[in-house]
């Protein structure tokens, strides 16, 4: 009988160990990865200069004309002397080409 208990506790162990051990790969190779991509977006946005190509959320191409930081909202010109306002919040990428 008291073999049998033992048993049984080093199964629970190892599957804790187990657990544990899914729970880091998961952190490394998705949560971390999100995380960091999470905040180089958030840098960015926060980084918006006018005169700077952006696409919005939606898909919207456009030239940052103002900026309103009491607001959080940019002033974004998307064809000649059409602008619109979108949230800070909305931007999603530089629309320059990369070099």
């Amino acid at each position: 009988m008291y073999t049998l208990l033992q048993a049984q506790g080093g199964g629970n162990m190892s599957f804790l160990v187990m657990m544990v051990i899914i729970f880091a790969i998961m952190w490394f190779f998705m949560i971390r990865p999100q995380q960091k991509k999470q905040k180089e977006i958030q840098n960015f946005r926060n980084n918006i200069a006018r005169g700077q190509q952006i696409v919005t959320a939606g898909g919207i191409y456009g030239v940052v004309k103002d900026i309103d930081e009491a607001t959080a909202t940019l002033k974004v010109e998307i064809s000649s002397g059409v602008c619109i306002k979108v949230d800070r919040n909305s931007v999603y990428a530089s629309a320059q080409p990369a070099q």
